[in-house]
């Protein structure tokens, strides 16, 4: 029998899943890593962290399966977008990874935008040129620390560092590179024009593939690392959110997922490049050869909830450590008990600043409505409706472009609580369904591995074959017209406090 390696290179672990050939589960594993954070507003992370904790999850997953790593015919490579690894000639890595949530660029952002013509973006890129974004990070780099930018030969995005430690190969696949504010995502082609706008030189740039492309082969150095067989094909892959998208199934039109893990994403299919002429939401390539895709991303999603454990609930999170139980499922049952609306308390969930709709590093988290009756139980649903608030922004915006909605999966940690989901259910008013199995990008990336080495003809026989829905929960009609009155309210708020939260950030910094 054959199997399908997914390996997803994520901002807290790496995660490992073996699968067979229809996708089914067969081991899994996952290895955390530190998050630097030198600076305010800063996030890096070193590539090496990531690359120990894929030869620790691989050798794990080959020990506890009994699987042969012969057996395994494709590796399939995810991971969190817009993170640059920047090497010198001989591929040593020379500083710690940028990442997709550091805020450092705004002003990178600005030049680069005005060198490029911001009228000219939707055609060049179809996209804004955001803080999150690798082309800013570049130009960072070239502005504070020139005697590193000096020695650059090469940057690659996080799963593509990884590609290189397996293979030896220098190379990326649409969907990731589509993040970059470097690559034509119509044309699905670097952006030579764009590169020349910024002052960046075309050969940094790595080869880029198709999705279910063979890229490389693991070589000997990393099979005697990871203990895979020398030869394997490498496809690939995809980025954390296109390859979350085909372990989601979302390969076809009207079906749209919505994702609540750190970040917050909502993800639409597509069968034609569809750049919103708003720039308020990404049109990237999809996973799936030719297609592409359309999203909205929200910093802080699960993020908030996290915070609100970490702020609110110290004593009740060591308990439940220490009793084996979830203490996000306390959380969930506490908010349960507030009304929606949670009696007028609305939470801003802008912790790491915003994207969408507002791509602001400034933008701050926010209370509004604080009365004397709110409690804790309180402060627990307002983050969770503010979340949800927050990711109904893009829905929104999808029916402004006419976007297509006929099913909503929901997947990511946020889905595993049953009074989130009918909070963004009814928040939203769309319908959601949850996954037989969720197991997000690395599902995702070993399913591209599967196509791409020929187990299947098309990406949507394999997400036929592997993916089905088991639950669905659907809207409360009071509640949803209950919060579109709050929802009116939410979105009024951040045109109020933007220039406020400006000048907090020159505050704080002064």
């Amino acid at each position: 029998m054959s199997y399908y390696l997914g390996i997803d290179i994520g901002t807290s672990g790496t995660k490992t899943l073996l699968v067979d050939v229809a996708g089914r589960p067969v081991a899994s594993a996952t290895f955390g890593y530190p998050l630097l954070t030198p600076a305010p507003q800063w996030a890096e992370q070193n590539p090496s962290d990531w690359w120990d904790a894929v030869v620790l999850g691989v050798r794990d997953i080959l020990a506890k399966s009994g699987v042969a790593a012969s057996e395994i015919a494709g590796v399939g490579l995810s991971g969190q977008m817009h993170g640059s690894v920047f090497l010198d000639k001989d591929d040593n890595v020379l500083r710690p990874a940028i990442l997709w949530c550091d805020q450092r660029t705004q002003a990178e952002c600005d030049w680069i935008t005005e060198q490029a013509g911001r009228e000219n973006l939707p055609r060049l890129i179809g996209n804004p040129v955001l803080t999150g974004f690798t082309a800013p990070k570049i130009v960072w780099l070239r502005n504070h620390e020139p005697e590193v930018y000096a020695r650059v030969a090469k940057v690659l995005l996080p799963k593509d560092y990884i590609r290189l430690k397996l293979t030896g190969v220098h190379a990326t696949e649409v969907s990731d590179a589509s993040g970059t504010a470097l690559f034509d995502v119509a044309n699905r082609r670097w952006s030579l024009e764009m590169l020349e706008a910024a002052g960046i030189p075309a050969s940094w740039m790595p080869e880029s593939a198709e999705s279910i492309e063979v890229t490389g082969h693991i070589n000997a150095e990393a099979a005697g690392a990871t203990g895979l067989a020398i030869g394997t094909p490498v496809v690939g892959g995809g980025g954390d959110q296109a390859a979350g998208a085909v372990g989601s199934g979302i390969v076809e039109t009207g079906i749209v997922s919505s994702t609540v893990g750190t970040s917050g994403v909502v993800f639409a299919f597509s069968d034609t490049p569809a750049a919103d002429p708003g720039l308020r939401v990404h049109s990237f390539c999809h996973a799936v050869p030719g297609k592409w895709h359309t999203m909205g991303v929200v910093l802080s999603a699960g993020g908030s909830l996290r915070w609100l454990r970490d702020t609110f609930y110290g004593p009740e999170t060591l308990a439940a450590s220490a009793a084996g139980q979830d203490v996000y499922a306390r959380i969930a049952d506490e908010a349960a008990g507030v009304e929606a609306g949670s009696e007028g308390l609305i939470f801003l969930p802008y912790l790491t600043g915003e994207r969408t709709p507002h791509p602001d590093p400034d933008a701050r988290g926010a209370f509004v409505g604080l009365t004397l009756r709110h409690t804790r139980a309180h402060f627990a649903r307002a983050v969770l409706e503010g979340v949800a608030f927050a990711l109904n922004d893009t829905f929104l915006i999808f029916q402004d472009m006419g976007v297509a909605i006929s099913e909503v999966r929901t997947s990511g940690g946020g889905a595993k609580s049953p009074v989130w989901r009918q909070i963004h259910t009814d928040v939203t008013g769309y319908a959601h369904h949850t996954l037989a199995v969720d197991e997000g990008p690395a599902l995702g990336a070993a399913l591209l591995a599967a196509v791409g080495t020929g187990a299947y003809a098309t990406v949507a026989d394999a997400c036929t074959a592997a993916i089905k829905t088991v639950d669905k929960c659907a809207p409360d009609p009071a509640a949803h017209e209950r919060y579109v009155r709050f929802n009116g309210i939410y979105r009024s708020l951040y045109p109020a406090l933007k220039g406020e939260f400006a000048n907090i950030t020159h505050a704080v910094a002064s």
